[in-house]
């Protein structure tokens, strides 16, 4: 799976003129960390792909090339975890869906699911990033950062 954000976050950084390195020394990462990222040789955990997002003032949504909107005006910074795992689960049931079913559609195991949606365990970036692509789902909304919208148009 090739997810989408090391594009935007090179283009981002290069639009403002900011370095690889002065971008790492403001989110607490080394340059090779930044490099790695916008190369998508390692993948960048939530929390960190939440830093830079905060940093060039970008939704999550908007660095995952969901859209092309580069911010949403009710933003919050932080990510809630609690309200992350309500939402999965709610989500979940909305559409119908077992934590088997969902998890055979983003190919993970409905124990994954269960620990979202208990809060025992943080979303992973590429778990958020196809559950957002496959249902059209905002990833700032599912994570807490936003209050609306809900879907992707």
């Amino acid at each position: 799976m090739k997810l989408e954000y090391g594009k935007r976050i090179k283009e981002l950084r290069e639009k403002e003129n900011v370095s690889q390195r002065q971008l790492a020394e403001a989110i607490g990462l080394t340059r090779s960390s930044i490099n790695q990222f916008e190369q998508q040789y390692d993948l960048i955990p939530v929390k960190r792909l939440n830093q830079i997002a905060n940093y060039f003032h970008v939704s999550l949504d908007y660095l995952f090339n969901f859209t092309n909107i580069l911010n949403y005006n009710n933003n919050k910074k932080e990510i809630d975890f609690s309200l992350s795992s309500e939402r999965l689960k709610e989500f979940r049931k909305l559409n119908k869906l077992t934590q088997k079913k969902l998890g055979e559609k983003l190919n993970c195991s409905a124990s994954v699911i269960l620990h979202h949606e208990r809060g025992r365990t943080i979303i992973g970036t590429p778990f958020l990033y196809e559950l957002c692509k496959t249902y059209h789902i905002s990833a700032d909304y599912l994570l807490g950062k936003i209050d609306g919208p809900q879907e992707l148009s």
